[in-house]
């Protein structure tokens, strides 16, 4: 799970003279990482989440970290690392590194198979078999768009077909886009893609005319939004899950890796529950006790 945000004494330390009190310029397109600075900082982020960052990712690596490099005063992406790199450095910084280096692309009703096989197969088989209340977890949440699909689906349901209670937990490594997620509000072409029975029973407009929607109180007030990271060792996510949603997200990872976590987010599956992954991803030659059902969905054996 990400580490709390703490104050960082040695990012607070004075500066030298000729810059106490002054705001740092700007850094620069051609402020750049050297390539020594590049594969400590890789190899960090290796062992603290799981994420390979090739060579030719320095740029995009770059460009991230210079708003990183503006609020902590620093001119220069390598008067950064400089005070990175000093004793609590990478400790006090964990939370923005980790924030930085993930990719936070996410839809309303992405690959939308999923969630044609979710209300045709999966609700009404949980619903004959007598499941009280759903457990579902989102992983790799992002801004929420996934979890927020996945709660107008589930209520949806509930209410049209008489389907089962349920609670949504959403998590991601990166905190700045989780409270994105808890706020619930959404640019209104962001929501395009959500039906329109959906969109008038859980999209509320915006009071201020904003061009913007609010989801609706219910659905909220159903998800559960934390912090956790996928190369923990153990997943504190309560009773098994009888739904996964860990999509396009293994694709980060190298192959142990992504072995590792697919075992893990199947220790979290109730018998019979179902994990979801990305149409791009494969499990195939993994020693798991997953069997496939739809695509890339697997059961727990």
């Amino acid at each position: 799970m990400t580490a709390p945000n703490r104050s960082s004494k040695c990012l607070a330390a004075p500066r030298p003279e000729g810059r106490v009190g002054k705001i740092a310029p700007l850094p620069t397109p051609d402020d750049r990482l050297s390539r020594r600075d590049f594969a400590r900082l890789s190899a960090y982020i290796l062992v603290q989440s799981g994420i390979r960052l090739p060579d030719g990712k320095t740029t995009m690596l770059e460009g991230r970290l210079r708003r990183r490099v503006r609020a902590t005063g620093h001119a220069t992406l390598t008067d950064y690392c400089a005070t990175l790199f000093e004793r609590g450095g990478l400790v006090a910084e964990r939370e923005h590194l980790l924030n930085a280096v993930t990719t936070n692309k996410t839809d309303f009703f992405r690959e939308p198979r999923h969630f044609d096989y979710l209300q045709a197969e999966v609700l009404p088989r949980l619903r004959d078999a007598g499941v009280p209340r759903l457990r579902v977890w989102s992983a790799g949440c992002s801004t929420g768009a996934e979890p927020y699909t996945l709660a107008m689906l589930l209520d949806s349901f509930a209410i049209d077909h008489g389907g089962p209670d349920y609670g949504i937990l959403a998590t991601d490594l990166d905190t700045e886009v989780l409270a994105v997620a808890r706020r619930g509000v959404f640019p209104t072409a962001q929501l395009d893609p959500v039906p329109s029975l959906l969109r008038q029973r859980y999209l509320h407009h915006a009071l201020d005319g904003r061009e913007e929607l609010r989801i609706a109180p219910e659905l909220r007030a159903a998800i559960g939004f934390a912090p956790l990271n996928l190369i923990d060792q153990h997943y504190p996510v309560g009773a098994p899950m009888h739904l996964i949603f860990c999509r396009n997200v293994l694709i980060y990872f190298e192959r142990d890796t992504q072995v590792a976590v697919v075992r893990r987010l199947a220790d979290c599956l109730a018998p019979g529950g179902l994990l979801f992954l990305g149409h791009s991803e494969s499990i195939a030659g993994f020693d798991l006790p997953l069997v496939p059902v739809a695509g890339t969905v697997f059961a727990r054996a």
